[in-house]
């Protein structure tokens, strides 16, 4: 049964502190959906795209070791590569940070080989309320750890969502691993 698969300490408090600074440098933009469409009732989050970061090189190469472990380990899907970015999403209180129910493939030539999802938890739970990563891999809701660094994994057509951000902030980091069709 594919579930949904955690790597707690993925990253380490000074990984996370390192990604939300460079999240903070960096010119972010609206969150957008798949199309580029933006939709502030479905996603409203500010994003930093890691590859537009020359100093980010170190988070692809932690991802690409998690992404091998939890592929391994839980999943064995048929993997190719990330042709997408890696997004940082900054979700804070003051527009009520959420992103609603959806899955991560799309119609899109990049969107429809999304087959895994990695969310790396950067802030510590203590920094906001709400702003929940819940992933629903079958009639119940499944909760990702709050712990910092903590990384959680599932297949992109799961139906997963951010409850909207009561207080403070949430920061988190989230790519696809990408590849040929399911069959």
């Amino acid at each position: 049964m594919l579930t949904v698969h955690h790597i707690p300490a993925a990253f380490s408090n000074a990984d996370c502190d390192r990604a939300i600074d460079l999240a903070r440098a960096a010119p972010s933009s609206d969150a957008r959906l798949v199309g580029r469409n933006r939709d502030h009732n479905l996603r409203r989050a500010d994003l930093v795209w890691i590859d537009e970061q020359p100093e980010a090189a170190w988070i692809m190469d932690r991802i690409i070791d998690i992404v091998r472990e939890a592929n391994r380990d839980a999943y064995s899907f048929d993997l190719d590569g990330f042709d997408e970015s890696a997004q940082l999403a900054r979700y804070g209180s003051e527009r009520q940070g959420h992103f609603d129910w959806h899955s991560d493939i799309g119609d899109g030539h990049l969107a429809a080989r999304r087959k895994l999802t990695l969310v790396i938890q950067l802030s510590a739970a203590s920094d906001y309320t709400g702003g929940r990563l819940e992933v629903m891999p079958s009639a119940q809701t499944h909760q990702a750890p709050t712990d910092r660094g903590t990384a959680t994994l599932f297949p992109s057509y799961m139906l997963h969502r951010v409850t909207p951000v009561d207080s403070g902030e949430r920061h988190s980091l989230t790519i696809w691993a990408h590849g040929p069709s399911f069959r």
